[in-house]
């Protein structure tokens, strides 16, 4: 497991970027995608998750949006989501935090260095004007939303299936795993691409790699310490002394 050269490594790090997935969500009580008891068992991607859908039923998207807004503005960051927030206080501007995840969770905790490649979905986006602007107060959320400059209908601001990352994201997080002394991955499945590029970049630029999952994956054989445990566990026993 390799663990306490992980910790080492880490400690001794000045350049550090991390991903995390659903995976590091699913304590705060938010579904992971693909699982057995994944979003995607009960919800067709074809339905809720792809421009067709939006522009074939809008409506019926929206409302689903808007009943995962409120679930996920319900939950609470856990302490891995702490102690990533933690992280970056210690290693400061050499850190980067890219999420797949659109639950707003790491902000909540506190992280500030972060791209959200997925985008966010207490966020609208103008079909109209492309103005991003943050969603009602989900207790008080009638979709659709209306941009509060130019009046048109707002998207939500997620990226759908089929559709390009926000401009910039990427390429500010490839930069960051290219640079990485350390690398660390977290509750990602590292299949859905490009994100899933990172980890593979990060070790064959000569990062240290760390990767936090209960299950294997396909960048497994590329990590040097892979920590076989949930995301707060694993998180907990890399740099739970941090508070």
């Amino acid at each position: 497991m390799n663990l306490e050269a992980a910790r080492k490594r880490l400690w001794e790090a000045r350049r550090v970027a991390v991903l995390t997935g659903a995976g590091i969500s699913q304590p705060s009580g938010i579904p992971t995608f693909r699982d057995a008891a994944g979003l995607w068992k009960d919800f067709d991607i074809e339905e809720y998750a792809t421009p067709a859908a939006y522009a074939r039923d809008p409506q019926k998207v929206w409302e689903w949006y808007a009943w995962r807004y409120q679930n996920v503005m319900q939950a609470q960051p856990n302490r891995a989501h702490t102690l990533l927030a933690l992280l970056e206080q210690r290693i400061g501007e050499g850190f980067l935090l890219v999420t797949q995840n659109v639950d707003s969770l790491h902000s909540r905790a506190g992280s500030q260095r972060l791209v959200e490649l997925h985008g966010n979905i207490a966020r609208g986006r103008c079909e109209r004007c492309g103005e991003r602007f943050p969603l009602p107060d989900p207790a008080h959320f009638v979709p659709p939303p209306y941009c509060p400059s130019c009046k048109a209908r707002g998207r939500p601001d997620v990226v759908w299936f089929g559709e390009l990352l926000p401009e910039g994201a990427f390429e500010q997080a490839l930069w960051a795993f290219a640079e990485a002394e350390v690398a660390l991955v977290i509750g990602t499945s590292a299949e859905v691409e490009p994100a899933a590029s990172l980890g593979r970049l990060a070790h064959s630029s000569g990062a240290y790699l760390i990767e936090i999952n209960p299950n294997p994956t396909p960048l497994s054989s590329q990590a040097d310490c892979s920590l076989r445990m949930g995301a707060v566990e694993g998180m907990e026993a890399l740099v739970g002394d941090l508070g």
